[in-house]
């Protein structure tokens, strides 16, 4: 573990957000890491809810200004970071006046989904991937949480699968008991292939659930950690794939069987 690079990219992390599984996860993963002699970075989304003052956070201009194009649409990225309080921990914040500025997380506070989840969760993919290409820091490991995070396997190995420093990266993705139940864009496979996504795994998406957006983020894990029991189709999809699969269904305890996990990837690239 000493030495090797992990990226947590998720929906949420305390103490920026509620005490969720995800956001305590978030949390803990990372301080594992750094206490075994890794090093890692956090990703999340600036929602709204999201206190500036009290955590903190601060722009980081020389990070700011891309702009992303999201549906033949150009889309500025602006990142904040913080660190969290007593700990070694780096958090960086991908925002956006469109996408996250005034908003919660899937939903509003009438508890209807965003429309446009879709182009939130596409926008945070690439805007977690730029970020990370301009800080030149390449991640050994990424682990993916949650929902908004699902596109990023699909886009790493797609979009950027060009780019020299993701070439030995492995991608792991968590998946929880919480889901998201109801529809996104019925235009999100048109939004993807308009990056030329051309992915056979994209006709997951003709059906545009949540629940597919999780099965299409499986589809392309090098791993995955189940943190409950699952369904019997994801079961499927991890059959047809073969990767390395944790299941860790514990509260507690679980450290050990996480570096575990991590270092399976990491043997394999000394062989």
């Amino acid at each position: 573990m000493k030495g090797k690079k992990i990226l947590y990219i998720s929906s949420e992390v305390i103490p920026y957000m509620p005490q969720t599984e995800i956001a305590t996860m978030t949390y803990s993963l990372p301080k594992i890491v750094n206490e075994n002699g890794g090093q890692t970075r956090i990703f999340i989304p600036k929602y709204g809810i999201i206190n500036e003052r009290r955590h903190q956070l601060h722009e980081v201009i020389r990070l700011s200004g891309i702009n992303l194009i999201i549906d033949d649409m150009d889309m500025p990225l602006i990142l904040k970071v913080a660190s969290i309080p007593k700990e070694r921990m780096q958090v960086y914040f991908i925002d956006s006046e469109d996408y996250f500025k005034g908003r919660q997380v899937e939903s509003d506070s009438n508890n209807k989904l965003y429309k446009d989840n879709d182009e939130r969760a596409i926008f945070f993919a690439k805007g977690v991937i730029e970020t990370i290409k301009k800080l030149n820091w390449a991640p050994d490991l990424i682990h993916v949480h949650g929902w908004i995070a699902s596109l990023l396997p699909l886009y790493l190995k797609n979009f950027y699968n060009e780019e020299p420093m993701f070439e030995n990266t492995k991608v792991v993705v968590s998946m929880y008991e919480k889901e998201i139940k109801g529809k996104l864009d019925k235009r999100i496979v048109d939004k993807l292939k308009f990056d030329e996504i051309k992915d056979k795994n994209l006709s997951i998406l003709d059906k545009p659930t949540y629940e597919n957006l999780y099965k299409i983020s499986l589809a392309l894990s090098d791993g995955v950690v189940l943190t409950s029991d699952i369904k019997n189709d994801y079961k499927d999809i991890l059959k047809k794939i073969k990767v390395p699969v944790l299941e860790c269904f514990l509260k507690q305890d679980y450290d050990q069987k996480y570096l575990d996990f991590y270092n399976k990837f990491f043997e394999n690239e000394a062989k």
